[in-house]
């Protein structure tokens, strides 16, 4: 049965799911009908340091065809959906929780909305936002997190991270953190250099 977790609360992976090593994150949203451009929303993974940082930009698996994978194979996204249309996940992200390299204490999954200042376009035209946890082996859903709060000016949300404690568990915590720098934000606050 899958767990709701609500805004800043966390699930102990490791013990609600003893032996866990693969994980599927589903990220969905429905976007308002507006007469101007169409939405495009991008799911992002950050791998980050102890110390906040990436170590450099690999550790950004996002969209684009040279960072779909993370080089060691621990985390894979599965490609840009470009409309959100339809019902179910809009993108997918694959972590393999056994590769995940031993300086990477946590997996910051972000949303942004592609080319938001120049489209007009914020998260407050955002509906029925959500990020899910599944088990690869079983194919089933551990957790989800609805993201329901009212963001208004906000042009990429901190969904979700899934975290490694020091005794070595997996945890999975919902952040539901708007933000209206984009996903620039996210880019300067790692470490990493905006191209």
């Amino acid at each position: 049965m899958s767990i709701k977790i609500r805004k800043g609360e966390n699930i102990n992976l490791t013990k609600t799911e003893p032996g866990l090593q693969k994980v599927l994150v589903g990220l969905g949203w429905d976007t308002r009908k507006t007469d101007g451009k169409a939405f495009d929303l991008d799911a992002s993974c950050f791998l980050v340091t102890p110390a906040g940082k990436c170590r450099d930009d690999r550790d950004v698996v996002y969209y684009d065809p040279g960072h779909l994978s993370h080089p060691d194979g621990s985390v894979k996204h599965h490609g840009d959906n470009r409309d959100g249309q339809g019902d179910g996940d809009d993108e997918k992200i694959s972590v393999d929780l056994t590769k995940v390299a031993a300086g990477i204490q946590k997996l910051v999954f972000v949303v942004s909305i592609y080319d938001a200042v120049d489209r007009k376009q914020t998260f407050g035209m955002v509906n029925n936002a959500y990020i899910r946890l599944v088990n690869e082996a079983t194919g089933v859903e551990v957790c989800k997190a609805d993201l329901s709060e009212d963001f208004s000016v906000e042009t990429s949300v901190c969904f979700a991270e899934l975290y490694r404690t020091d005794a070595g568990e997996w945890k999975f915590k919902n952040v539901g953190q708007g933000y209206k720098d984009g996903l620039e934000k996210f880019v300067v606050d790692f470490g990493l250099t905006v191209e």
